[in-house]
């Protein structure tokens, strides 16, 4: 070896010494390793021993492995690679150098976040020689991000990744059902947080079916049990909401709640999902993929409750508005019939009338209140009912249209009654001005050329005129049309008949 890299090697070295102050934890203290014999020097007058390439670096990575059997080292990851095989190959590097690493797919599969190209890791392994290429490298074991701690740096990294494939986003979030009727929980059985929601559902809400679908909320492989549990609950069907969470703890403790397969199974549930995981400060992935997030377990079953309770104080609220709403209607209707009673003067009979008539109304309107108050009665309780059997609230709607028909009806007959009377009384009037009157009372029509001839003029000589008489008509040609020859006429005709 030469001076040049009997030097770069000792840097190398003393870089990868630990640091206490530096580190997490203080590596085990191990006996110094036995030095290793030094290659005899040829004397001069001895032929050197020469060495393969293969003899030098075995000797090289009997003496870094016998020296560094386990450190920690502290640097910047570089160079990253996942290969095919599942190993990752990367650098770590500082502001002067940088070292090979290896970590095999039996050590990063423990890992809770990916690394990444620019990340501060804090890794335990061991440094070898790779001696087919001559490189020495350090084979990592473990690995830990510095700065933030493993589980918030794999929190950080899949919320992130779930974030730009839009499994947050509120296009996608379900809507809430309004009275939901049957109601599934994922949680452990055994947990504190099932008694919470059983206790408030049970307090508030008597309307629903609860079913528990057990499922560990911690330690390994909780996050698919809880997936079964989702997916689960989606295949049976019948469900109108599912609450899915536990109660508080630490973040180790909660987090099944933080993979990836618990978040893509509540993203792809066709019910939709409250989550209620831990206390009101904690977060988890489910929190943001979730139609709901509720704080707590507690307000998650005050959620689900929180719809019947709502429902119920409208209805009442309605009735209360509408009744406040007919008794002013009602004061001002009777404010106005005394004041218009008190302004009347006139005679005896007219005012007896408007006293009928006042009563009339009167009487009119507290039967239309109490209509109306009993129809508002009759659809709360058909709301009511309606919750319950669908069938009932069609019922009611079909004698509505019953009534209505047969009201539209009445009102066409009296329509056509009105209409028909205004035709007789028109017909009678055209009658009355009609020229057929006239003529049936001795009098006669005189037409020329479908025209009324009523001035001489309008005639010639030899001219055919039609006469309408009162039965039946006469074809008739002028003789005349000077009054002398009609004078004569008369009185030829009139000696004739004589």
């Amino acid at each position: 070896m030469s001076s040049k890299d009997q030097l770069q090697l000792n840097q190398w070295t003393t870089l990868l010494e630990p640091k206490p102050q530096e580190y997490r934890k203080e590596p085990p203290r191990e006996p110094p390793p036995q030095e290793p014999a030094a290659p005899p020097v040829a004397r001069q007058d001895e032929e050197p021993q020469v060495y393969s390439v293969s003899d030098i670096n075995a000797l090289i990575k009997g003496q870094l492995e016998g020296q560094f059997k386990s450190i920690w080292l502290q640097g910047e990851i570089s160079n990253f690679k996942a290969h095919t095989s599942g190993h990752h190959y990367f650098s770590l590097k500082d502001d002067s150098s940088q070292i090979s690493a290896v970590m095999f797919k039996g050590f990063n599969g423990k890992l809770k976040f990916r690394p990444d190209n620019g990340m501060e890791v804090l890794v335990r392994g061991r440094v070898t020689v790779y001696e087919p290429r001559g490189n020495y490298q350090i084979f990592c074991e473990t690995m830990e991000p510095v700065g933030a701690g493993a589980l918030q740096k794999a929190f950080e990294q899949l919320k992130s990744k779930l974030q730009k494939e839009g499994l947050f986003d509120v296009q996608y979030k379900k809507t809430l059902p309004l009275l939901p009727r049957h109601i599934g929980v994922v949680t452990s059985p055994t947990g504190a947080a099932i008694q919470d929601i059983l206790n408030i559902l049970g307090r508030r809400y008597r309307g629903g079916k609860i079913t528990v679908i057990p499922a560990r909320v911690q330690g390994e492989g909780a996050g698919a049990e809880v997936v079964r549990g989702i997916e689960l609950a989606n295949r049976l069907g019948g469900f109108d909401v599912l609450i899915v969470g536990r109660g508080g703890g630490s973040i180790e403790d909660m987090w099944c709640f933080n993979e990836e397969p618990v978040a893509r199974a509540i993203f792809a549930s066709k019910i939709p999902i409250i989550s209620a995981v831990g206390h009101e400060i904690d977060f988890t992935i489910a929190d943001f993929v979730a139609d709901v997030r509720a704080p707590t377990p507690s307000a998650a079953a005050e959620l689900v409750a929180q719809s019947a309770g709502e429902l119920s104080e409208r209805i009442q609220n309605h009735l209360r508005r509408l009744t406040q709403k007919m008794q002013f209607v009602l004061s001002h209707q009777q404010s106005r019939l005394q004041n218009k009673m008190s302004r009347l003067v006139d005679p005896q009979r007219r005012l007896q009338d408007l006293a009928m008539r006042a009563d009339e109304l009167q009487q009119r309107l507290i039967l239309a209140w109490q209509r109306q108050t009993r129809d508002l009665r009759m659809q709360t309780r058909l709301l009511r009912e309606r919750l319950r059997n669908p069938r009932t609230v069609v019922e009611s709607y079909q004698q509505k249209l019953m009534v209505l028909r047969r009201d539209l009806q009445k009102e066409i007959k009296h329509w056509r009654e009105q209409r028909q009377r205004r035709l007789v009384a028109q017909i009678s009037l055209l009658d009355s001005l009609s020229p057929l009157r006239v003529v049936a009372r001795g009098y006669s029509l005189v037409f020329a050329e479908g025209q009324i001839v009523k001035d001489p003029q309008q005639v010639k000589e030899n001219q055919e005129l039609t006469v309408q008489l009162a039965q039946g008509a006469l074809r008739v040609s002028v003789i005349a049309k000077d009054a002398a020859n009609i004078k004569g006429m008369e009185e030829s005709w009139t000696s004739k008949k004589n």
